[in-house]
């Protein structure tokens, strides 16, 4: 028997609207509840009233990680047979209780050599994860928690985003030999693109795409004079090599680098089902807390979307795996 409720600890997180941005009350509410069991807390500051929280018993060989920050719009919990739905159900207050938990159990068990980490601004370009990353305890594993159906993550692809920026010239839509439309030169850009190789992998596979963001033009009868297209690539090696993959688009607009986010091959172990997952997360920047790690209950096909939920067995068993995984992790 687990010495805390998981669901009714899963549901008081996922209750608090800690929308990327506006973390602080849950934060809070999480250092209180660590504070009043006994463990060292120390609020990290990372912006404004936002801080990452660190908790520990003795210095630590291995760190339990998440994120406390959801996507909007906030939903409250609810239960539905063996289903917890609400905002962060799965990404990843669900799997925080079940780490909370975790902690609970090794502790209870005399296991003091395990700490927790839970950053900020996941959603958000990781920045409570770059804060974190400035301190170190010394920890030789890291073990964050993202939905990953219960199965270890063997590695993540990475991310690189770009934008695509056409630069015409305006005219009066009834002369246009006098102008020179940005759209078409960024429409032509964009049909180059789905005909360019781009680099694969043998474990990753290869590297795709998305169109997220288009605009242009500034009146319907004006040849537009400026127009930009923000593409987002699922990297399975260096940005670099998509960047000179690119560079036959460069005729007819400029490339601007956005984001770029390097993928991760990640520590296994044995009797573990593993997986390689195409989504990026917070572990490219907490190298100095460990060889990584990533596991945790939930799926991320229903994260961030209007029926985000987790299965409660799922989250009650994965408590099972996280103190498998330490006790592995501490004899190695």
């Amino acid at each position: 028997m687990d010495p805390v409720d998981i669901v009714g600890l899963a549901r008081a997180l996922i209750d608090i609207d800690s929308t990327s941005g506006r973390e602080a009350e849950a934060s809070r509410w999480l250092s209180g509840w660590l504070r009043d069991r006994g463990y060292d807390v120390t609020e990290q500051p990372v912006a404004d009233d936002r801080f990452n929280v660190i908790a520990t018993l003795d210095p630590p060989d291995v760190v339990l990680s998440t994120h406390i920050d959801c996507v909007p719009p906030f939903f409250p919990s609810r239960e539905e047979d063996d289903l917890l739905y609400g905002r962060g159900a799965c990404d990843a207050k669900g799997i925080l209780a079940a780490q909370l938990a975790a902690l609970e159990r090794l502790r209870a068990a005399g296991e003091r050599r395990v700490a927790l980490l839970v950053v900020v601004g996941e959603e958000r370009g990781s920045q409570g994860a770059r804060a974190a990353n400035t301190r170190t305890l010394g920890s030789r594993y890291l073990i964050n928690g993202e939905p990953t159906d219960s199965r270890l993550g063997a590695a993540t692809r990475g991310v690189y985003r770009v934008r695509l920026v056409a630069r015409g010239r305006a005219s009066h839509s009834s002369h246009p030999e006098l102008g020179e439309s940005a759209i078409e030169k960024l429409l032509d850009a964009l049909v180059q693109l789905r005909a360019l190789p781009l680099p694969d992998d043998s474990r990753l596979g290869r590297t795709y795409y998305t169109v997220g963001l288009m605009s242009g033009g500034v009146a319907p009868n004006v040849v537009p004079p400026g127009a930009e297209a923000e593409v987002n690539f699922r990297t399975v090696g260096s940005a670099a090599k998509v960047r000179t993959a690119l560079k036959p688009l460069t005729s007819v607009v400029n490339i601007e680098d956005v984001v770029e986010v390097p993928p991760v091959v990640l520590e296994t172990v044995p009797d573990f089902t593993t997986e390689v997952f195409p989504y990026t997360t917070d572990i490219p920047f907490l190298s100095a807390w460990g060889r990584p790690l990533l596991f945790g209950p939930g799926s991320v096909l229903v994260a961030h979307t209007d029926e985000e939920h987790i299965k409660i067995s799922e989250m009650l068993r994965s408590v099972d795996h996280y103190v498998n995984l330490v006790h592995r992790l501490l004899v190695s």
